[in-house]
């Protein structure tokens, strides 16, 4: 009987349990079995694991987290950890290790492979959707939706008070989240680290709303731009000769990452899953789950390697049309 282990490593993402679900049910159809490792890739060092069967993984695809916990773990950026990990698997005689993760987890799954006769398996998560190699990774539409949820409340605020906020959304260095949630809020400057928005212009472009007779704004601020507070703080100097009604900025943090997955997020998340065991059982090895142009497909596991995703600069453009 063949066997694989699953982890989830790095920060978590909505649909993560959706796709554990699908992997071990999928499985089991095929009459493989299957370990969870815990916390990531610390579990494999540690030997800390489960057996995941269909009971075990019922009841929760609409729970966000991971069932498998995670963790970022320094130690396996070191040889004499990674073969820790490469034993633990060997004992447990695992045929395929599939790793739910991001651009630091499938890099690492990357290198894992190519230093041990492993058969590694890479599945797109993160909620910033900047894997290189993917148009989509597992949680960003969560992420998005969660943030466009806040980013409504506080514009009832906003108008409310005739005030220009700031709302700072995840991202890391990646612009992804904050185009999304621009231009879904109809936000009236968008602010991403790929294609830079000096703050002069920001500033003009507030001040032109404002003579055109426009009383509130919205800016949404990619977090690898600037810290919200800090351009907050920025805005109000130079617009202290306006009569706005403040600016005010909020950090809306890591509640972009928890709560129930969207449909989407569920969806492409069973799909994922379940096409990794079937591409295993087809025999690929070291392969990266991709989806591009609506299409599931398998690339080399290196792919995304030293690479950066950038987001469409078409799309960016739009959100300044959007909003004369």
């Amino acid at each position: 009987m063949k066997k694989v282990a699953v982890l989830t490593s790095g920060g978590d993402a909505p649909g993560l349990n959706a796709c554990i679900r699908a992997i071990v049910r999928t499985a089991y159809y095929y009459e493989i079995s299957v370990i969870g490792i815990k916390r990531g890739y610390r579990g494999l060092i540690e030997k800390d694991y489960c057996e995941l069967d269909p009971r075990r993984v019922g009841g929760i695809i609409n729970k966000g987290g991971t069932i498998l916990h995670s963790s970022r773990e320094p130690r396996f950026k070191h040889f004499e950890f990674r073969k820790k990990a490469f034993e633990t698997l060997k004992e447990l005689q695992v045929d395929a290790l599939l790793v739910i993760g991001g651009n630091g987890s499938i890099s690492a799954a990357n290198i894992f492979a190519k230093e041990f006769p492993i058969n590694v398996i890479g599945i797109p998560k993160t909620i910033d959707n900047d894997l290189y190699g993917t148009d989509y990774t597992i949680g960003f539409d969560t992420a998005v939706n969660n943030a466009v949820d806040a980013v409504d409340k506080i514009r009832d605020t906003t108008i409310s008070h005739e005030r220009i906020f700031v709302v700072e959304v995840m991202g890391r260095d990646s612009g992804f989240i904050a185009l999304d949630v621009g231009i879904a809020t109809g936000a009236d400057i968008t602010l991403i680290p790929e294609y830079p928005f000096p703050i002069h212009i920001v500033i003009q472009k507030l001040i032109d709303s404002y003579k055109k007779g426009k009383t509130f704004s919205i800016i949404i601020l990619a977090e690898g731009v600037a810290k919200a507070q800090e351009l907050a703080s920025v805005l109000e100097q130079k617009l202290k000769d306006y009569a706005i009604g403040g600016i005010r900025y909020s950090v809306l943090g890591h509640i972009q990452r928890g709560g129930s997955p969207t449909a989407f997020d569920r969806n492409i998340a069973s799909r994922f899953g379940a096409f990794a065991v079937e591409r295993f059982l087809h025999g690929e090895k070291n392969f990266m789950v991709a989806y591009e142009k609506g299409e599931i497909k398998t690339k080399p596991l290196e792919i995304p390697f030293g690479k950066v995703k950038k987001p469409d600069l078409e799309v960016f453009e739009l959100t300044k049309k959007l909003t004369i």
